[in-house]
């Protein structure tokens, strides 16, 4: 019987782990490295020991300091989550040879799994059809095609070859992400399918013989070959696909000699199936399965490795789930990650909803890991219910300090395609201007509007000249005054002025102030009232309105000249660390030429030259942190040229 588990783990599924332990009455172990010293992961477990540093290889995927960890705070059992270490088979023996309990697989099972080249091996040989290319003998024929990762997933390690002569180049690329990813470089090809839909079985195996087909998902919503959004069941299936679906993933459990929780993943193209992987362990989007079975799956992963038998028949699947998953980033600008402190995260409360969450207010997203900041999913009786629910649990969220997908996963579910059910793997690509590109332009002035009014509301009650008068109270029409924004590259100028006991703005033509009080402005469009809730955090002003949320950065009126870049800087469009540097002073570079690569939660990023020119100022060095807006390199342009 397991007492003490350590999760090795960080983010939204250690805290899982951890309240499914809670409930079973098993104590819980974290492990956190510096960056994470103050997570809330750390604080739900009930101890925590330190791993020294912040870089992935130093802390989470070093699996000595792990098992030395789960020994000295007395741990009997280490559940590895997702990610990481969870799908390393030399960590999982580590584990038992550590007289631990490992919750997973079987390692001989991972490491089968583990090579997607091996693991297409094992399918095809169990009668589960696979897609293949040989690298060796590309021709234009087979393009275009996906090379991939062979030790790993999530979108790293993945390019899209469609010439072969750029065929060399790209898997160049995807080697050294992926031995940056997962420490392994081998990648292998298949044909690249983007109409094809991705649908995963869930299964569930003991070790007395028993597999359940937990259902299936679409996981179709992806941007750069990462889940976006995930649902349970997978709309509009075939029966029969269906039915052979969940026919080859005991198959392939079966083949895996699989014990514990596992998915084997598919692309659905028309009527055709093709084996993807077999992710050994539990996926970020298990939620939505828990939901439509009624099935904790972690409780169900520690019975397993107790050595208990599945109980009697897997249960049918009711109703429909959604999950969405909140990343911090910024889908506008090629899905670029943000980092910040975030000052306000509230989902609003309501039945049939679940947050899993690795933030809440005060929590510090930095570069090292991954961007998910949390998953919410909506369970409900059909499909329709479910879109509408997550939708409007969106629409209410309130989440302030740093750019995330949020406006985004709201697009997706008010899609027309999407609501119909007809995704694919590229639907997100195909229709990213639409989903970025759709704020209403009076929306955000009304916001505007009233950050400006709830602004000056809050700064004058905070330094009231007589507390007897009313804030911004004057007694004759006083100058007009005016506050300045920035949303992205849009600004808002909105003047207003104080007169008797109301302040009043004629910025968006018929919409007037009713009232604002405390962080309250209430405006009226016409006939309609609307309430906003204004937030203030230095520059920062965070606008929560009928439509969700928008934030926004005050202008200052005086520009320090010492923060004015020089013309042609190649600025970091993100916190990340330098991976390599293309050239050196003096080289003269034409538009488009790789200059800087960072890397940041994960994913690698090229800067390329803007424009033909020198590169006259080189700051960027390799293995340099540099924040957000960072002069990376200066790129001069001959006055001719000009």
């Amino acid at each position: 019987m397991i007492r003490r588990i350590l999760v090795a783990n960080r983010g939204e599924i250690a805290r899982r782990v951890f309240r499914t332990c809670r409930a079973l009455g098993i104590a819980t172990v974290a492990v956190h490295s510096d960056a994470d010293a103050t997570a809330p992961f750390v604080a739900d477990a009930d101890t925590a020991i330190r791993l020294p540093g912040s870089a992935p290889a130093d802390t989470y995927l070093r699996g000595d300091l792990i098992i030395e960890a789960a020994r000295a705070a007395g741990a009997d059992a280490i559940h590895p989550g997702y990610g990481f270490l969870s799908e390393t088979a030399a960590f999982a023996s580590a584990v038992e040879a550590a007289g631990l309990t490992w919750i997973g697989p079987a390692p001989e099972s991972i490491a089968t799994m583990g090579s997607k080249v091996d693991a297409k091996r094992v399918m095809a040989a169990a009668g589960v059809p696979v897609l293949e290319v040989d690298l060796a003998t590309v021709t234009a024929a087979d393009l275009p095609l996906l090379v991939k990762a062979s030790a790993g997933g999530g979108g790293r390690g993945m390019r899209i070859v469609e010439s072969l002569d750029l065929l060399a180049e790209q898997i160049a690329k995807a080697e050294a992400e992926a031995a940056s990813a997962f420490g392994d470089g081998t990648v292998f090809a298949e044909p690249y399918l983007p109409t094809a839909r991705h649908v995963e079985v869930q299964v569930l195996a003991d070790t007395h013989g028993t597999v359940w087909v937990l259902g299936d998902r679409d996981c179709s919503i992806q941007r750069r070959h990462q889940k976006v959004v995930e649902e349970a069941p997978a709309p509009y299936l075939p029966d029969q696909t269906r039915t052979a679906l969940h026919a080859f993933a005991r198959a392939a459990a079966q083949a895996a000699g699989y014990r514990g929780a596992g998915t084997v993943e598919f692309l659905v193209d028309q009527d055709q199936i093709f084996f993807l992987e077999m992710n050994t362990r539990l996926q970020v989007e298990h939620p939505v399965t828990e939901c439509v079975t009624g099935l904790d799956l972690v409780a169900l992963q520690i019975a397993v490795a107790e050595g208990k038998p599945l109980p009697g028949e897997a249960p049918a699947i009711s109703g429909h789930a959604i999950e969405v998953r909140l990343y911090a980033e910024d889908p506008a600008a090629g899905f670029a990650p943000q980092t910040g402190r975030i000052r306000i995260f509230d989902v609003p409360e309501h039945p049939g909803v679940r947050v899993d969450s690795a933030i809440e207010a005060g929590s510090d997203v930095g570069v090292h890991y991954d961007a998910m900041l949390a998953k919410i999913i909506a369970c409900a009786d059909d499909r329709d219910t479910a879109i509408r629910m997550l939708g409007d649990t969106l629409r209410r969220a309130r989440l302030h300090g740093i750019t995330t997908n949020l406006d985004l996963l709201r697009a997706v579910l008010a899609d027309k395609e999407f609501v119909a059910g007809r995704m694919h793997t590229t639907l997100l690509d195909e229709r990213l201007d639409l989903w970025t590109g759709g704020d209403d332009p009076r929306r955000l002035a009304k916001a505007a509007m009233a950050a400006a009014i709830g602004q000056a509301t809050q700064t004058a009650a905070a330094a009231p000249v007589l507390t007897r008068i009313p804030p911004a109270w004057r007694n004759a029409a006083s100058q007009p005054r005016q506050r300045t924004y920035r949303r992205g590259q849009q600004q808002y100028a909105v003047t207003y002025t104080s007169i008797g006991h109301r302040l009043m703005s004629d910025f968006v033509a018929g919409v007037d102030v009713i009232d604002a009080r405390g962080n309250q402005v209430v405006l009226s469009d016409g006939p309609i009232r609307e309430t906003y809730r204004v937030t203030v955090a230095g520059t920062a002003v965070d606008v929560d309105g009928p439509s969700g949320s928008v934030g926004f950065e005050l202008i200052p009126t005086f520009v320090d000249p010492a923060e004015t870049v020089v013309h042609g800087s190649l600025l970091a469009p993100m916190p990340a660390a330098i991976t390599a540097v293309a050239v050196d002073v003096g080289a003269v570079v034409s538009k488009g030429d790789p200059i800087v690569v960072l890397e940041a939660m994960k994913m690698q990023h090229t800067v390329t030259a803007p424009t033909d020119g020198t590169v006259t100022a080189l700051t960027a060095s390799v293995g340099r942190q540099v924040v957000a807006g960072a002069v990376l390199a200066v790129i001069s342009v001959a006055e001719e040229d000009r």
